[in-house]
């Protein structure tokens, strides 16, 4: 299934490492990615592959405490939900 990632927050060293390691703990693959530093802000979307048999919203909690723990906020979307919400 495809999903869309994205990471907000203050910029610091660690981000992308931090992401990296949990998308490739869980056999996720990354489709594409752009990222841009905004004045200190880091800013990330990734369009990334989940594998059918992973618990969506196990995963997306992960990255919500991956989130907390770096102080940034990070969010995991189904590709179709967000199609939907940005349709409305």
């Amino acid at each position: 299934m495809k999903a869309i990632l994205t990471v907000l927050g203050k910029d610091k060293v660690g981000i992308v490492a931090s992401v990296s390691q949990v998308l490739a703990e869980n056999d996720i693959n990354i489709l594409d990615v752009s990222q841009t530093i905004m004045d200190d802000n880091f800013v990330m979307m990734m369009m990334v592959n989940v594998p059918k048999d992973k618990d969506f919203a196990d995963l997306s909690a992960k990255f919500t405490d991956l989130g907390k723990d770096l102080d940034v906020e990070i969010n995991l979307r189904n590709e179709e939900l967000y199609d939907a919400m940005h349709q409305l």
